[in-house]
């Protein structure tokens, strides 16, 4: 008897003991919460120790209710249990799209990640990155999430740190940075395809299930056919001003890959990371692979909300001197093409100081002399000046233009190399291609294999060398025509890791060059806008959106890049393209960073006088344009005619450019255009620009409360005979 009640003590005993360390379990799981200003994305660690992303929406004013949210949504039923996991895991429990997958060193396929801690650390005022640490419990395999937060312009940056401890090389099959988890009743998606020439197209779909990719292969200039940047409306389809809606993006100049899968309760997962096409990935052990980062921003107030929050981030953490100035240049592409000599530059670096602008850019065509420069099939690697054009060297154009008043800057495409060069002859090996396999070339070139650090080191030396030998340079335009084709690396062991290694050579390069030269302007060109993502951006001051700069095109173009990157970092020129006159040309450029491209020699003394007095007014309002609330209050694609607005942060100015964007005799605006962003309660003078010795103006002393611009709003009067207009606001009260 005594037995049985020592024996029934001890089950109930046992019972208490487990019961407690039951509720110890529930006790100690917890929401791991990152707040900004207005958004908050919530983390659970659940009792298993999985770690899921359980929320992304408004922040709520008290943080312990965030637990409750999940009771709210009554859905059907999760065979894994996984389909809110932070970062999905392959070769367990998991069926749908995983966003890591490996091939452990004894050829197991199999990883669950679990919970082992996590830290947050203050960067600075207005960030805090929080790491969460999980661990396979077999395998002595870790994966770290990262989560940056920037808390005044509510966004995230989101990457994972890939690491192990095993005796041999763990393939990694695939290796995301981000696992979102949404929840909508339905999803509605932006992304944006293109080519050359025809950059930025958008595409509008409602997401079903399946999975939708977007991606690249291309290896170099990498956004050619596709953006990985995207927006994305919860619920309603996507508005400029309301309804929720998601912007993000790969900030990566590789290849890379981002899915949308509708899962079975209705939710949608997005995987956004490096492609892993052709890239299966050898990681040796103790080695940190880290993958690049996903951005993301959501806003409740439409598009245009979220686009200011990326460019506010951008301008404070992803652009080079985003918060200051830039040049206004003269180029000389489409005047001279190659066909330039000392006299032709001198000439051109008149023009420069006529029109007002600061920097002459002398474009392709500088050098070579074994195989001189005059075309596009030759010479790139041997970056000397050719002796012909430039007998005196790039040093004597530098002093001349410091004597006519103004600066100079150069062009390079320093990956490339001609077939037809010293370099290739001298280094066959440093060029990507298939030992037994014909070159195929893109632009008559072929790409140096960044993968090798003797070619790093030569990339970096041509940059280096240039700038030592001639002090006062003060600007380069980097270019990249070509994409990778017969990837292959005579230099890797591991041909998987070609890809990944390429780009990680690339940003090696620029980051010691930014090292040494942090402050020097320099323009990201890729034939175009091939190469326009915040991987590549944080190593310069502004981005080239297109080789085709007609202007009616670039309305569309400049519109669509304005979703996810600031004024300030789009060079925009007038050139001689396009059949619209020259103010409609100004115009276009004038809402970035402009730019000329034209031959003034061409133009009569009114368009050459024209185009002095323009640049003069640019000055006065380039600083709201480069550093003002950016707002899309016309989209051409819906209208016909584009309207966009720019207005300063203590909202004392504002510019509002105006384009007619369809060609007709009847085409007009009939009705006003409503703003956004004004005080409304301050009066504000409107005036027209750049129509010096063009036309009177329509608007001239006119004042109007910024409860009347937004809730009436200002019609520009665009018609066929006034096909482009941009007004200025100032605040008088």
């Amino acid at each position: 008897m005594r037995k049985l009640t020592l024996s029934f003590i001890l089950i109930i005993i046992g019972a208490s003991s487990f019961c407690q360390q039951k509720q110890l379990e529930l006790q100690t799981m917890q929401e791991i919460i990152l707040e900004m200003k207005n958004t908050a994305l919530v983390l659970s660690i659940e009792e298993n120790k999985d770690v899921n992303m359980i929320y992304f929406g408004n922040k709520l004013s008290n943080p312990s209710e965030y637990k409750a949210m999940s009771k709210q949504y009554n859905q059907g039923h999760d065979y894994t249990n996984m389909y809110q996991s932070a970062f999905t895991a392959s070769g367990t429990r998991n069926l749908l799209e995983p966003a890591i997958s490996v091939i452990h060193s004894d050829g197991n396929q199999s990883l669950d990640l679990k919970y082992q801690a996590h830290e947050t650390k203050q960067i600075n005022a207005n960030q805090k990155e929080t790491i969460v640490k999980l661990k396979d419990q077999i395998y002595p395999f870790e994966v770290e999430l990262h989560y940056l937060i920037s808390i005044e312009e509510n966004l995230i940056e989101q990457w994972s740190v890939i690491r192990h401890k095993e005796k041999n090389v763990v393939k990694l099959s695939k290796f995301a940075s981000a696992n979102l988890s949404l929840k909508s009743p339905q999803f509605y998606l932006r992304s944006f395809h293109g080519d050359w020439f025809q950059e930025m197209q958008p595409s509008n779909e409602k997401l079903t299930h399946g999975i939708k990719v977007l991606d690249s292969k291309l290896g170099t200039r990498t956004n050619l056919f596709q953006s990985s940047y995207f927006a994305l409306g919860l619920n309603n389809e996507i508005e400029e001003n309301k309804g929720t809606v998601l912007l993000g993006g790969l900030d990566y100049s590789g290849n890379f890959k981002v899915e949308f899968e509708k899962d079975p309760q209705q939710n949608l997962r997005i995987i956004a990371g490096i492609n892993n096409y052709a890239s299966e990935y050898f990681l040796k052990p103790n080695e940190d692979f880290i993958t690049p980062k996903f951005s993301f921003t959501i806003s409740f107030h439409g598009l245009g909300d979220a686009s200011r929050n990326y460019h506010n981030w951008a301008r404070k953490y992803r652009i080079v001197n985003g918060m200051g100035e830039r040049y206004t240049l003269l180029n000389n592409w489409e005047s001279t093409y190659f066909n330039f000599d000392e006299k032709k530059i001198h000439q051109l670096l008149e023009n420069t100081k006529e029109l007002g602008v600061d920097l002459f850019l002398l474009d392709d065509g500088w050098f070579g002399n074994k195989y001189p420069r005059n075309a596009d099939t030759s010479a790139l690697g041997d970056w000397e000046e050719n002796k012909l054009k430039l007998p005196n060297g790039i040093i004597s154009i530098v002093k001349d233009a410091k004597d006519v008043g103004v600066k100079f800057g150069i062009w390079v495409e320093p990956e490339m190399v001609s077939p037809k060069s010293e370099l290739y002859e001298k280094h066959p090996k440093w060029v990507v291609k298939q030992p037994n396999r014909d070159e195929y070339y893109f632009r008559n070139q072929l790409i140096l294999d960044l993968t090798n650090p003797d070619v790093q080191e030569y990339v970096y030396s041509i940059l280096d060398n240039l700038l030592s030998k001639n002090p006062g340079l003060a600007y380069i335009k980097w270019d990249c025509n070509a994409v990778i084709y017969n990837a292959h690396s005579q230099t890797l062991n591991h041909q998987g890791n070609f890809y990944v290694e390429y780009t990680k050579g690339l940003y090696k390069v620029l980051d010691r060059f930014r090292a040494k030269y942090p402050d020097l302007p320099m323009m990201l060109c890729s034939g175009g806008g091939g190469r326009i993502d915040y991987g590549a951006l944080p190593y310069f001051t502004e981005y080239w959106p297109s080789d085709n700069t007609d202007p009616l095109d670039r309305i569309f173009m400049q519109y669509e890049n304005s979703l996810f990157f600031p004024a300030i970092g789009s060079a925009n020129h007038v050139t001689t393209v396009g059949k619209q006159d020259l103010k409609f040309k100004i115009d276009v450029a004038a809402m970035g960073k402009m730019g000329f491209d034209l031959n003034l020699e061409e133009l009569n003394q009114k368009e050459v006088n024209y185009a002095k007095s323009a640049v003069q007014e640019y000055n006065l309002i380039k600083d709201i344009v480069w550093h003002g609330d950016q707002y899309r209050l016309a989209n051409p694609r819906e209208l016909n005619h584009a309207c966009i607005a720019y207005i300063s942060k203590d909202k004392s100015q504002a510019v509002m450019f105006n384009y007619l964007t369809e060609y007709s005799q009847v085409s007009n605006t009939p009705n006003p255009i409503k703003w956004f962003g004004l005080d409304p309660n301050k009066n504000y003078q409107v005036g027209e620009i750049f129509i010096k010795e063009l036309r009177n103006p329509i608007y001239e002393n006119l004042i109007l409360s910024g409860d009347f611009l937004m809730k009436i709003g200002l019609n520009p009067m665009l018609y066929n005979g006034r096909r482009s207009v941009v007004l200025q606001l100032k605040a008088i009260n």
